[in-house]
């Protein structure tokens, strides 16, 4: 095979490694959203499994809620504020027939914020609320206003934000995807299926049309350099 015809293959190969690495970087995204946390019977934190329509925590227990931007749970911010019960709940006495349910409210950080708005401050709030309540209902009582969109999910909790709802950060798509899920990604009232990045359906690889058009390049390459070998 002769030299510029290597060269010419070499290119082809190398310009379809780049357009799949290409994609793949473009079409990455962040959400910005509320995810919720449950304590973990320590002094940390874990990923709720279930929504907090879903949760119905004991009396005692610590849930969490922080704003940040994350693609999916692997990497999702904790609340800033270890769960610690008797801390959050010392001056709210038991009462009978009522449960106490302790809530760390995170807003996040100015790095998280939606463009124009500011975090409010970190807070906590001891919730006391009926034996059957879930942890959306302990939230309501102790961080109106409460606001979600049309699939349940929760948007902002004491106001904040004032607009959006899970929407994307990055990519190629500036749409404000508003996936629900009640697997512990953004936190939702009501269950939905779930989506990959914990609201994003698909992913952020690339898309079959790009794989395609990679492999009808790679077909030529291969096709080329077999064609020089007849010829010699």
């Amino acid at each position: 095979m002769s030299r510029p015809l290597g060269r010419a293959v070499l290119l082809l190969l190398v310009g379809a490694v780049l357009a799949v690495l290409g994609t793949g970087s473009a079409q990455a995204a962040g959400y910005r959203y509320w995810s919720f946390w449950e304590s973990d019977g320590g002094k940390g934190w874990t990923y709720a499994t279930q929504g907090p329509s879903v949760v119905r925590p004991d009396d005692g227990a610590v849930q969490g809620f922080r704003f940040s931007v994350s693609d999916d749970s692997q990497d999702s911010a904790q609340p800033r504020r270890a769960p610690d019960f008797g801390a959050v709940c010392a001056a709210t006495p038991a009462k009978d027939g009522l449960k106490r349910i302790a809530l760390v409210i995170d807003p996040g950080t100015a790095a998280d914020a939606p463009e124009g708005e500011k975090p409010p401050p970190l807070r906590t709030a001891c919730a006391r609320v009926a034996p059957d309540a879930s942890t959306a209902e302990a939230l309501a009582a102790v961080a109106k206003p409460l606001r979600y969109d049309t699939s349940a999910m929760l948007c902002a909790i004491s106001g904040y934000p004032r607009s959006g709802c899970g929407e994307q950060t990055g990519g190629d798509s500036g749409a404000t995807d508003s996936g629900a899920t009640d697997s512990g990604g953004p936190a939702t009232a009501s269950s939905a299926d779930e989506r990959d990045p914990d609201g994003a359906s698909g992913g952020g690889g690339p898309s079959a049309g790009v794989l395609t058009g990679v492999g009808a390049v790679l077909v030529l390459g291969v096709a080329a350099v077999l064609q020089a070998r007849r010829r010699r």
